[in-house]
């Protein structure tokens, strides 16, 4: 702005122009014109002690300063309307021009319509105001100040660390302390502070912890997957404040200092043995705090969000977010992939393909190139459990699962009762009956390259010797044609009676007596 009663100073002392100009920072001619019109007009230093160089510039250039024509908006009631959601100067200047053409007057130019408003705003000293609009944006950080708890085994002092969640326009806040600052406790912290809230906002500013922020850059920040995930949950969309700007998020940072006062002091000599305790506590002093009047404006955090931000809050999903845990995992050779000593299977497809598995407490999921290819029911308990689906396996693979004692036992029952009766008592004679398949299946194959005839006439050959034959002793008797014998349950090649009555001695008598 230009310093008229600086100009008129300098010169009242004999300065040059040239040197009143480099004083002042402006141009020659303007000082030129200043000098004159003031000669003009009989004024001259020393002035009013009270004149300011505006009211100067309103004497000196009164007549030139034309009435305009245009018509001013209402910024009281802009003012007003900026501070409802959605709602932009934009807007409310097309607005603003509808009105001055209904009523024939011309309006201003949008950026004399912002600059105005500008203005207003400065004058009011409530600029902070835009920005904070109901239901908008939460801001969320972990304190400085931490919490203890007193262990009741050992006596130990047990630190834990506090979540502070404020709303931006009421300034209305939920303070929570946790063991630690794990992501665990991140996103648990944002689930309760919602349901707290019995809302969300379109809007979350976090801190560039690395539990929220994988990568903070100015233009394009990485966000943590699974704090992305509960976001979308939620239906809000996560900011992160910059590097080293704490005034991106300046109502948690001073609800930060009100907590540590309010909150965490207040109950500096109380004795917890329990982070519920202690929450419960914490709960207490925050209600007091978010009850206590403000001390610049009327109402308190409770009134204002009670009942001018909780109408525009989001409502909650049907469920809360689950808490989720994102890995990455090489599907192996057996199309099995590891996580926490349990195994889970994949579509053979992917064998040697690295995929991203999420994991809840319920369930696995797993996805390639962002695309899910199966799911699980998480395992729990004995390490080395496998969770295995058919459809997964190759087609070979999924013949040999298809294996049961029964499936052998009606195969068996296609060739013969014997042969039942051989495939049961070989299923049996094993602790456990899948020991027994590879001989089972040995056993039927035979039907292929002897006979059906052949093998059932073996089996029964074998149980005649035997209630408990094996696959060994059936081969030897289709390879050395015992099976050929008619009556295998009469003829006995090893009986000694059936031996002395069909042979005698071939030699005879002489031979024997011959001294």
């Amino acid at each position: 702005m230009t310093q008229y009663r600086e100009i008129l100073r300098l010169h009242s002392q004999g300065i040059s122009q040239r040197n009143i100009a480099l004083s002042c920072a402006c141009s020659r001619n303007t000082v030129s014109k200043i000098i004159q019109r003031a000669e003009e007009l009989g004024i001259a230093w020393p002035l009013e002690r009270e004149l300011t160089d505006g009211e100067l510039r309103q004497r000196l250039f009164a007549e030139s300063a034309q009435i305009s024509s245009r018509k001013y908006p209402d910024y009281e009631y802009i003012h007003k309307e900026m501070a409802k959601s959605g709602v932009t100067l934009s807007l409310l200047w097309n607005e603003y021009c509808e009105q001055c053409r209904s009523s024939q007057e011309i309006p201003l130019m949008y950026s004399q319509f912002c600059h105005h408003y500008q203005q207003y705003t400065l004058k009011s000293n409530a600029t902070m105001r835009i920005q904070r609009k109901p239901g908008e944006q939460i801001e969320v950080d972990w304190a400085g100040q931490t919490a203890s708890i007193i262990d009741r085994d050992t006596g130990e002092i047990v630190t834990l660390y506090v979540f502070v969640g404020v709303l931006s326009y009421s300034q209305y806040a939920y303070v929570e302390a946790f063991p630690s600052q794990d992501q665990e406790s991140w996103i648990t912290a944002h689930i309760h502070m919602y349901q707290a809230f019995g809302g969300s906002t379109r809007i979350l500013i976090p801190d560039n912890l690395k539990t929220g922020v994988v990568k903070a850059t100015r233009h394009e920040p990485v966000i943590n997957k699974v704090y992305h995930e509960m976001a979308e949950h939620y239906n809000t969309a996560v900011i992160p404040a910059r590097v080293r700007k704490p005034k991106d998020k300046p109502n948690v940072e001073g609800s930060v200092g009100v907590v540590s006062t309010w909150v965490l002091a207040a109950l500096r000599h109380l004795q917890c043995f329990s982070a519920a305790e202690l929450n419960r506590a914490i709960r207490e002093k925050l209600e007091i705090l978010n009850a206590k009047p403000f001390q610049k404006k009327e109402g308190s955090r409770r009134s204002v969000f009670m009942a001018e931000e909780k109408p525009y809050l989001l409502a909650l999903p049907a469920t809360p977010y689950e808490m989720a845990v994102w890995k990455t995992a090489t599907v192996q050779f057996n199309y099995h992939i590891s996580l926490e000593k349990m195994h889970y299977s994949v579509p053979y497809e992917y064998i040697k393909h690295r995929v991203d598995v999420r994991m809840t407490r319920a369930a696995v999921e797993v996805f390639y190139q962002n695309s899910r290819v199966c799911s699980h029911p998480r395992l729990h308990g004995k390490p080395g459990q496998y969770s295995t689906v058919e459809a997964h396996m190759p087609e070979n693979h999924k013949r040999f699962i298809q294996w049961n004692g029964q499936r052998f036992i009606s195969w068996a029952e296609q060739v013969g009762p014997y042969t039942s009766s051989t495939v049961q008592a070989i299923l049996s004679s094993h602790k456990v009956e899948q020991q027994g398949y590879r001989s089972c299946m040995a056993l039927l194959k035979l039907a292929d390259k002897h006979g059906v005839s052949r093998l059932e006439a073996a089996c029964a050959r074998a149980l005649s010797y035997t209630p408990r034959p094996n696959f060994q002793s059936i081969k030897t008797i289709l390879t050395t044609g015992q099976d050929r014998l008619q009556d295998p349950s009469i003829t006995d090649e090893t009986s000694p009676s059936s031996s002395s009555e069909s042979h005698g001695f071939v030699r005879g008598a002489d031979y024997y007596g011959r001294g």
